[in-house]
C-alpha cells in the first residue's frame, strides 16, 4: 500500500469512528474504510489533492437549469439544451447545474426513484457526458431523502434486499418537538412493512423518505453513486438538503456533528479520486449556521450564498442598502481552497430562513407583502413550537424586481439588471438560473397546473417560440440575454472578480451600495457601485480616494475617467465597475 492511500485509510478509520462513536457495526472499521476505498477505485487510481487549492477563477459561471427547461418536437431535452447553450449562450458561460436528470416521483426530480439512471423523458447518459464534455457540469446528490416509489423503498416494505434497512424511522411517542422543518406536513409516515406498521422519517413530503445513515450500507451505496457520477464527467456536486441528513431523537435533526463528518468523509474520497471536483452545500438555513459548512477548509469547497436573494431583492425594492450592507460587511472572506456560491435566482423560491436574524420582522412583512403584490406565492413552514411561518416566497425573478414598495414602475429591466451586477461583482462563483438570462415571468399556467407554488418560476420553454422571442428587438427577453451576456463577458475577464479576491464594503449612503475588489496579485482594483434607488444619485469620486496615478475606466460603458475628483451621476439602478486596468 502506498503511503498516500495509507494516509486516507488511517484519516478515513479516524472519521469513521466520531461518525459511528456508540453505534454498533456489522463489520470493523478497518473492513469498513477497505470498502470506501474499492468502491471509489483509489487502489488504482489514487491521487494527491491540493490542499487549500482554487479549482476555480474568474472566467467560472454556472448556469442553473432543468433538463428540460428548453424543449422540442422529436428531440431529447437533454439534446436540446445543449443545442440552446451553444448557440445563446456560447463560450459565455463555461459551467452548467443542471438539476435532478433521474427518474423521479414529485418534487420536480428531488424525489429520485434511481440514482444510477436518467430519466428517459430527458435523454441518457451519452447527453450526459456529451454536455460534461463541453462545459463544467455540476450535479445533484439527493442525499437526504429518496422517492417512497423507489426500489429501495419497496424492499424496505418488503423486508428484504438493498434498501431494506436503509430508512430512518421513528416512534409517534417520542419526543419530536425540538425537530427543525422545513415543511407544514406531518414528520412522519404510516407504512405497512413486512415488519408491522412502521413510521418513516420524511423531512419534506411523504413521497421523499429520509435514509438512515446509521447504517453504514446507505454511506457505501451514495459512495457508489459518486463514483458513478464522476465517470460520467461530474466535476461540481451540489448536497442536496444535506443539513438534515443525520437524525437523533430529541434533538433538532439538523447541522448534527456526524452530519459534517459525513461531508468530511466524502471530500477525502472525492479528492483522492478527482482533485479537481468540487463540493457545494445546499443548506438553506440562518446565515450563521450555513457558514459552518466551510469547516476548517475541509468541508464543502462552496456554500450556497443563502441570505443574498432576500436581502439584495430587499435592498431594490426598499432603496435602502441597510441590511444588505450590514450583513456584507459580517461575511468573513472565505479563504484559500473554499468560496462562496452566489445566487439570486434559483429553481426554487427566495428563502426566508437565511434572512432571519438579518432583517426585521418588520422588513421581512413589507417583502412578503410587496412579493405577493407582484404575483409571487408564501409557502410556509412548521416551527418547533407548532407556529405557521413564511418559508420561501416563490415568484420569477423578473416580477419580483417589477417595482418597489409603492408598486410596479417604468424601471423593472434597470433594476433586474442592477440585480445582476451586484451578484456578479461579488466574492464568490456566480450562478445564474436559466429564467434570469431569458427574463421569464411568473407562469401562472403551470402553478395552476400543479397546484405547488414553486411551479411559478419552472416554465418549460419551447425551443422554436423561444427563438423567435430572442430574435425579436421589441420584447424584453433579447434585452434581458444581450445586457445579461454583456455584463458577464466582462466580469469573466477580470482578475480583480476572482472568486476570493479580496473584498471591502463601501460606505457611500444608503441610496448607493458599494464594495471594492482587488485582484490577488494586487495589479487590479474594481470600485462596484450601485443606484440602488428609482431616482438619480450623486456619486462623488473623491470619496473612493482613486489612486491619481492609474487611470480609471468604468468598464460596463467602457467610459474613461477623466477626473477621479470629480462628481457622477448615477441614473436610477446604474452600476458601474470602475477599474483601474
Amino acid at each position: 500500500m502506498s503511503e498516500l492511500l495509507d494516509n486516507l485509510k488511517h484519516k478515513l478509520q479516524q472519521q469513521l469512528e466520531v461518525i459511528y462513536d456508540g453505534i454498533t457495526l456489522n463489520r470493523s472499521y478497518d473492513k469498513l474504510s477497505d470498502e470506501l476505498i474499492a468502491l471509489m477505485r483509489l487502489n488504482d487510481e489514487i491521487q494527491q489533492p491540493g490542499f487549500f487549492q482554487n479549482n476555480w477563477d474568474e472566467g467560472d459561471v454556472i448556469l442553473i437549469t432543468y433538463g428540460d427547461s428548453v424543449i422540442r418536437d422529436n428531440e431529447h431535452p437533454l439534446k436540446t439544451l445543449r443545442k440552446f447553450m451553444d448557440k445563446y449562450f456560447g463560450n459565455t458561460i463555461n459551467s452548467v447545474h443542471i438539476l435532478p436528470f433521474f427518474p423521479y416521483s414529485s418534487d420536480d426530480g428531488f424525489s429520485v426513484i434511481d440514482y444510477s439512471s436518467v430519466n428517459e423523458a430527458l435523454g441518457d447518459w451519452k447527453d450526459i457526458e456529451n454536455i460534461a464534455g463541453d462545459r463544467r457540469l455540476m450535479a445533484d446528490l439527493v442525499i437526504n431523502h429518496c422517492s417512497s416509489r423507489s426500489a429501495w423503498f419497496q424492499n424496505f416494505i418488503r423486508g428484504e434486499g438493498p434498501g431494506s434497512d436503509y430508512f430512518f424511522t421513528a416512534s409517534p411517542d417520542d419526543d419530536l418537538s425540538q425537530v427543525v422543518r422545513p415543511r407544514t406536513s406531518p414528520l412522519l409516515r404510516e407504512t405497512e412493512t413486512a415488519r408491522g406498521l412502521e413510521h418513516v422519517w420524511c423531512t419534506f413530503s411523504h413521497d421523499q423518505v429520509d435514509f438512515d445513515f446509521r447504517n453504514p450500507d446507505v454511506l457505501l451505496a451514495f459512495v457508489s453513486i459518486i463514483r458513478q457520477y464522476l465517470d460520467s464527467g461530474v466535476r461540481i456536486f451540489r448536497m442536496d438538503a444535506v443539513a438534515f441528513l443525520w437524525k437523533i431523537v430529541g434533538t433538532t435533526s439538523i447541522n448534527l456533528m456526524q452530519t459534517h463528518e459525513i461531508i468530511r468523509l466524502l471530500r477525502s474520497l472525492i479528492e483522492h479520486a478527482q482533485p479537481d471536483a468540487v463540493i457545494i452545500t445546499e443548506t438553506n438555513i440562518p446565515n450563521t449556521q450555513n457558514l459552518t459548512y466551510f469547516g476548517n477548509a475541509n468541508e464543502a469547497h462552496a456554500i450556497y450564498n443563502f441570505s443574498l436573494p432576500p436581502l439584495l431583492v430587499n435592498t431594490l425594492i426598499t432603496g435602502n442598502c441597510l441590511y444588505l450592507k450590514r450583513w456584507l460587511m459580517s461575511m468573513p472572506p472565505a479563504q484559500n481552497g473554499t468560496t462562496y456560491f452566489n445566487f439570486i435566482a434559483s429553481h426554487d423560491g427566495i428563502g426566508l430562513r437565511p434572512a432571519e436574524g438579518l432583517l426585521s420582522d418588520e422588513e421581512i412583512s413589507t417583502l412578503i407583502n410587496t412579493m405577493k403584490q407582484f404575483g409571487g406565492r408564501i409557502s410556509w413552514r412548521t416551527t418547533e413550537s407548532g407556529e405557521q411561518k413564511a418559508y420561501e416566497m416563490n415568484i420569477a425573478l423578473f416580477d419580483a424586481l417589477q417595482g418597489t414598495t409603492a408598486g410596479p414602475d417604468k424601471w423593472g429591466l434597470e433594476r433586474f439588471i442592477c440585480a445582476h451586477a451586484i451578484m456578479l461583482g461579488l466574492e464568490g462563483i456566480p450562478g445564474i438560473y436559466i429564467h434570469s438570462m431569458l427574463g421569464t415571468a411568473n407562469d401562472y399556467e403551470k402553478l395552476k397546473n400543479t397546484h405547488h407554488n414553486r411551479a411559478i418560476n419552472r416554465k418549460r420553454w419551447d425551443y422554436d417560440m423561444l427563438t423567435m422571442e430572442l430574435g425579436s428587438k421589441f420584447n424584453h427577453h433579447q434585452k434581458v440575454l444581450n445586457r445579461m451576456k454583456q455584463l458577464i463577458d466582462i466580469r469573466t475577464r477580470q482578475k480583480a472578480f476572482h472568486p476570493n479576491a479580496i473584498q471591502f464594503t463601501l460606505h457611500l449612503g444608503l441610496q448607493l451600495f458599494g464594495f471594492w475588489r482587488q485582484s490577488m496579485d494586487r495589479r487590479q482594483s474594481i470600485f462596484c457601485i450601485s443606484n440602488i434607488t428609482d431616482e438619480p444619485q450623486i456619486l462623488r469620486m473623491g470619496e473612493l480616494n482613486l489612486t491619481v496615478t492609474d487611470t480609471w475606466r468604468d468598464l460596463i460603458t467602457d467610459t474613461k475617467i477623466s477626473d477621479p475628483m470629480e462628481e457622477v451621476t448615477l441614473q436610477p439602478y446604474q452600476t458601474v465597475w470602475l477599474a483601474n486596468s
